[in-house]
């Protein structure tokens, strides 16, 4: 799978090993996401990899694999909650 994903974009490899990149600002001292209309090219690429990443790895799985990965990540769209 990576050199797959190297092949693709050294970008794309970079997000599955650094997990997302989240765009952030310091407002008054505190750390908060900025709005999509204020990335810059350079976020807005960042956040493309991981975009990109997302979709080769799930177009990999099975189906079984893929509501396995679903339910673990968004439990609440495979009817289950976790407290």
């Amino acid at each position: 799978m990576k050199i797959f994903l190297e092949s693709l974009d050294k970008g794309v490899w970079d997000a599955v090993v650094n997990g997302p990149f989240k765009q952030i600002k310091i407002v008054e001292g505190k750390t908060v996401l900025k709005e999509f209309s204020q990335w810059t090219l350079d976020e807005n690429k960042r956040a493309y990899y991981v975009v990109r990443a997302k979709n080769i790895i799930s177009s990999a799985l099975t189906l079984d694999e893929f509501y396995r990965y679903l339910c673990v990540n968004q439990p609440k769209k495979c009817g289950m909650s976790w407290k």
